[in-house]
């Protein structure tokens, strides 16, 4: 690569929820920072970015990005040196799986890797990946997942989102182990578990947070029999900022502070808010793969993986080579809340 010192850093998807925290954290820092959005024109993609504080030395370019459009993503890659690509859709089930979940992930990750070749400046490059990405579809109960697992057996059928994380990440990984050693940028790949922690937009109430909204406007009367593992939106910023410049080359890292059952969050919820009307009560497993037949966003298939099943993930490499320290679960999720509250996004 051009061996260029400190210079920009393009964030990608910087009006999602990771990005967003991301640019914020940047510019705490004084950083210079091109945040990619879809729409310059939507307040809600836009807005808080505008707003944030920037520190000495920092700066905030926003530009339009399409990442189905080459020449877009050229331009707006062209004479960084950092990259953090965290642009990528958050749905997990679609009627078209394939247009909707699978392409964007694929060939917007296959144009950012064009537009790197072409800029040529390029030295660090970050990619936002999940631990979807990491999880088998048949995993042990009580098992604990390192960076060493792939999602090998995900399908367009049975896990479309798996599909398009694992299937970036490859190329990605694929790309940049067939450049010489001494021309090509450093990689690192970021693999958050749900993510939770103050949103800066609307926007943010997708993906992740749809569970937690799903408690708040009481649209499930009892909570499933599940275990959540969660990771705070500002640590997997974090994260992410320093592997710009540490992490082992080529790192994958796992983003996981803990895990809570939903009942408890509910309960924590309750304590926390208790103005409010919230469901804390347990449905019985059985009852859940009945309901689960009849939820037009649950299979079966799927509660009988996930529900009173227990999974756990190896954050410790993350904790070693990035440093990382993790807020305390509980603290994310009651710190998610006041946010959407206020601004009467419920």
């Amino acid at each position: 690569m051009s061996g260029m010192g400190e210079g920009i850093v393009v964030v990608t998807g910087a009006s999602g929820y990771i990005g967003s925290h991301i640019v914020a954290n940047l510019l705490s820092k004084g950083k210079r920072v091109r945040a990619t959005v879809r729409d310059k024109n939507d307040p809600e993609r836009v807005d808080h970015l505008k707003s944030m504080e920037i520190a000495d030395g920092g700066s905030i370019e926003i530009v339009e990005m399409d990442l189905f459009d080459e020449d877009s993503v050229d331009s707006a890659i062209s004479g960084c040196t950092d990259l953090i690509h965290t642009a990528a859709t958050v749905i997990v089930r679609s009627r078209d799986p394939q247009r909707k979940i699978v392409d964007p992930s694929v060939i917007g990750t296959k144009n950012v890797i064009s537009a790197v070749e072409k800029s040529g400046t390029i030295e660090r490059f970050v990619h936002t990946s999940s631990t979807a990405a990491i999880r088998p579809m048949d995993w042990e109960d009580g098992a604990i997942l390192t960076t060493e697992s792939w999602a090998n057996d995900a399908t367009i059928e049975n896990n479309p989102y798996g599909l398009a994380k694992v299937s970036a990440e490859m190329i990605v990984r694929n790309w940049h182990s067939s450049l010489e050693v001494d021309n090509r940028p450093r990689l690192v790949t970021i693999h958050p578990c749900m993510v939770f922690g103050p949103p800066l937009s609307p926007r943010h109430l997708r993906g992740s947070l749809a569970i937690l909204m799903a408690m708040i406007r009481r649209d499930i009367p009892l909570n499933l029999p599940m275990q959540i593992n969660i990771v705070d939106v500002r640590d997997v910023a974090e994260a992410h900022v320093r592997a710009l410049r540490g992490g082992q080359e080529e790192g994958r890292y796992l983003t996981v502070s803990g895990e809570m059952m939903m009942s408890d969050i509910a309960k924590a919820l309750k304590v926390a808010h208790p103005e409010r009307r919230w469901a804390t009560r347990e449905v019985p497993y059985w009852l859940a793969l009945v309901a689960a037949f009849f939820h037009p966003k649950i299979d079966v298939s799927w509660a009988k993986r996930h529900l009173r099943r227990k999974l756990y993930w190896d954050a410790s490499p993350a904790e070693r080579d990035l440093d990382m320290e993790w807020r305390n679960p509980i603290e994310s999720i009651l710190e998610t809340t006041p946010p959407i509250l206020e601004n009467g996004w419920d």
